[in-house]
């Protein structure tokens, strides 16, 4: 019997609605997407991840079916996160697991100190020394294409210079559903970077974490990327780095079989998840 897809909230500290659809049915599982997207965009693996998981897909804050604060910190999205894992596991009587990716695992990432509530999270890429990397001529780029009303320009230009995307997988991306909801959320990008560029991470933060985390790393990812997962490996104890071959930051479009197994695997405890 299929599951049909229901619409929740929850509200934040700061009183922001984060809204996100659910499917699915079995344990609860959060689904936290990285910039220039919404919801939408895990399309290719939720019917893998519904299988066996209340999948909840959530929409940051300023897009989609959520509100947006007066203020934008990345702070708040931490909360956000946790207010939403608080909610479903008062819902569920359990804990939640979490998935995030890109800036939206670097969301996740700084909410494993704000709630008891996490079982199993998996962090997909989060730019966690993004700062000096991103010029501030690219920033004012984007502002620029942004504010003559160019979003669509504004997103290629985010993927080509921000993450390096080559041009076969930004063409994939164009030619997906969810690119329409890239491009309504464009004007998140600006301050996002501007967050990832000021965020300072601080392994001492992590040191209390006891929840088992998955690092789902691509590997053709590029060498700072890459870098990322050792450090971040090493500051969380009994973390787990899992290579996707021939893959980078979009394996959830480019190899959603491959992406879905490999966290599944994990979120299941089952074998077949070895560190690399």
């Amino acid at each position: 019997m299929t599951i049909p897809t229901t619409l929740h909230s929850a509200v934040s500290p700061d009183g922001t609605v984060i809204g996100f659809t659910s499917t699915g049915s079995g344990r609860p599982l959060v689904l936290v997407h990285g910039g220039t997207a919404d919801r939408h965009r895990w399309a290719p693996v939720l019917p893998l991840l519904e299988r066996g998981h209340r999948v909840h897909a959530v929409d940051r804050r300023g897009r989609g079916l959520s509100t947006d604060g007066a203020h934008y910190t990345i702070e708040r999205e931490y909360e956000d996160v946790a207010a939403l894992v608080g909610a479903l596991a008062r819902e569920s009587g359990g804990g939640v697991d979490v998935l995030g990716h890109s800036y939206g695992a670097l969301c996740v990432l700084g909410a494993l100190g704000l709630t008891p509530h996490l079982r199993r999270v998996v962090l997909y890429e989060p730019p966690l020394n993004a700062a000096g990397r991103i010029p501030a001529e690219v920033v004012s780029e984007l502002d620029s294409l942004l504010a003559r009303g160019h979003n669509a320009e504004a997103v290629a230009y985010f993927f080509r210079t921000v993450v390096g995307m080559p041009e076969r997988e930004l063409d994939l991306l164009r030619a997906l559903p969810a690119w329409r909801d890239r491009v309504a959320a464009a004007p998140t990008i600006a301050r996002e970077l501007r967050a990832a560029d000021a965020y300072r991470f601080d392994p001492e933060r992590l040191r209390a974490v006891t929840c088992p985390v998955l690092l789902l790393l691509g590997g053709d990812s590029p060498a700072p990327v890459q870098e990322d997962a050792r450090v971040l490996a090493r500051a969380l104890r009994g973390s787990r780095v899992h290579v996707l071959p021939g893959q980078q930051h979009v394996a959830i479009d480019t190899a959603p079989e491959l992406f879905a197994r490999a966290v599944t695997a994990f979120l299941d405890q089952r074998q077949g998840v070895q560190q690399s």
